[in-house]
C-alpha cells in the first residue's frame, strides 16, 4: 500500500479525494506533498472505480503557496540544497481516449490535463502562489465564500511561474490577470467567480456538500469515457484552429458510435433507468 506525505487520499463513491493535509502552516506545499500528490493522481487515474477527483484542503485553507523553509533553501542561482523532490520518477497513466495531448503541457503540473478523469479544485480557504497555480491545472474549480486568493509572486521578487502566465489569462482574460499578478493582492472568492477564475462559489457552510453533489453526479450520470475525450479535446483545442477542431470531433464521434457507453447512454434513456456506464 502506498504511504503519503502531507496529503490524505481515499476513494468512496467512485470518487478519489485528495486533502492537502498540513493545517497548522495552512497546507504550505513542499517537495513531499508534491510527490504525494502526484502518486495519488496516478493511483485514482488507474482505478476503474474512480470517476472524478476531488482535491482540497484540510483545516481552514487550501494551500498558503510555498513553505517558507523552502523558499529560504534556494541560492541565488535558484540552486535547492537537494533535489525538489521525487515528483519526476512519479508515471501518471495518461486517458487512453481522445486526442493525445502529449507535447503540449510540460510545465511541472501538466500531467493532469492528460488524466482522462475531471479534476476538480475544492478551493475551502486561504489560496496562495503555487497553492493558486495548481488550481489552474485542475478542470474545474470551486471556491468557498471564505477562500482568499493571492498571486503573492510580486511580492517575494518573483514571477509568473510554471505556465501561469499562460493558463490564468485564458481564463481571466490579460487585464484581469495582469491586475492580480502585478499587484500581488489579495481577493475574494466572489470577485475570483467573476472574473473567471472559479467555477462557482457557495457558501462555506454548505461548500463541501454542494461540492460533492457535483462531483457525485459527474460519477454517477454521464460517461467516463464522454468525459475523457471532451477532457482530451478541449485541452487540445487551444493548439488548434477550428477546422482542426472539427475534424477531431468528427472523428472522434464516430468512435464514440462504436462504444459501449454509447449503447447504454441509449438504452438506459429509453428504458427509462439509472445509467450503467463502464467507461468503455
Amino acid at each position: 500500500m502506498t504511504e503519503y506525505a502531507d496529503i490524505l487520499y481515499a476513494v468512496k463513491d467512485r470518487v478519489a479525494t485528495i486533502t492537502l493535509n498540513r493545517p497548522d502552516k495552512l497546507n504550505a506545499w513542499t517537495a513531499a506533498m508534491e510527490t504525494s500528490v502526484k502518486r495519488a493522481i496516478a493511483d485514482a487515474a488507474a482505478r476503474d472505480d474512480v470517476r472524478a477527483i476531488v482535491i482540497t484542503g484540510a483545516g481552514r485553507g487550501f494551500c498558503a503557496g510555498a513553505d517558507m523553509g523552502l523558499l529560504q533553501s534556494i541560492t541565488p542561482k535558484g540552486e535547492r540544497p537537494q533535489p525538489r523532490d521525487d515528483a519526476a520518477k512519479v508515471n501518471v497513466p495518461t486517458s487512453p481516449y481522445g486526442p493525445s495531448l502529449e507535447g503540449h503541457y510540460k510545465s511541472r503540473f501538466g500531467y493532469l490535463f492528460s488524466v482522462g478523469k475531471p479534476i476538480i479544485a475544492a478551493i475551502n480557504g486561504p489560496c496562495a502562489g503555487i497553492g493558486l497555480v495548481f488550481t489552474l491545472f485542475c478542470d474545474l474549480r470551486f471556491a468557498s465564500h471564505e477562500a482568499r486568493f493571492t498571486t503573492a509572486f510580486a511580492q517575494r521578487g518573483l514571477i509568473a511561474e510554471h505556465g501561469i502566465s499562460w493558463l490564468l489569462p485564458r481564463l481571466t482574460g490579460s487585464a484581469n490577470a495582469l491586475d492580480v499578478l502585478l499587484s500581488a493582492r489579495k481577493f475574494s472568492a466572489e470577485e475570483a467567480e467573476r472574473i473567471g477564475l472559479v467555477n462557482r462559489t457557495f457558501a462555506h457552510e454548505a461548500f463541501i456538500e454542494n461540492v460533492s453533489a457535483y462531483v457525485r453526479q459527474l460519477a454517477e450520470t454521464v460517461s467516463p469515457r464522454s468525459m475523457a475525450v471532451m477532457k482530451e479535446q478541449v485541452w487540445k483545442s487551444w493548439f488548434q484552429d477550428f477546422n482542426e477542431a472539427l475534424h477531431i470531433a468528427d472523428a472522434e464521434m464516430q468512435k464514440s458510435f462504436g462504444s459501449e457507453d454509447f449503447r447504454e447512454g441509449v438504452a438506459h434513456f429509453v428504458e427509462k433507468r439509472a445509467p450503467k456506464f463502464t467507461g468503455r
